[in-house]
């Protein structure tokens, strides 16, 4: 029987971002879940498994630190990549202070980018 690929979801408003990841990712080798929003990224955690997340910090509504934040008060343990176009000190800090496997500036390197996906699967699985 063979092991499924990991599940990666990528959560970006922006939907050509979240098409450009998930060609980029799955040509690694992952299985990848787009949401142009925060909160159908919640949902589907709420029943769905996810290995790792890749979340965009800056998006209406829910941003990438307010979903990573709900994902710990609901008690799900999915590691999250923050890629951000719009980097400060303090956003990174907030971030890493809450959690993040990695902070990434868009256009994220894509060896870095998949290099953090691996990192959150590994941590998780420990």
């Amino acid at each position: 029987m063979t092991q499924k690929p990991p599940l990666i979801a990528v959560v970006d408003d922006e939907a050509c971002v979240c098409k450009a990841l998930e060609r980029l990712l799955k040509s690694a080798g992952f299985d990848v879940v787009t949401f142009t929003g925060g909160a159908p990224f919640l949902k589907f955690v709420e029943t769905g498994r996810v290995d790792c997340a890749v979340l965009d910090l800056h998006m209406p509504h829910l941003s990438g630190i307010d979903v990573q934040l709900k994902l710990g008060e609901a008690g799900k343990r999915v590691p999250v990549v923050i890629v951000t176009g719009q980097d400060t000190p303090e956003s990174q800090q907030r971030v890493m202070d809450a959690g993040a496997v990695a902070y990434l500036r868009k256009p994220a390197d894509d060896e870095a980018l998949v290099e953090a996906v691996e990192k959150g699967i590994s941590r998780n699985k420990s």
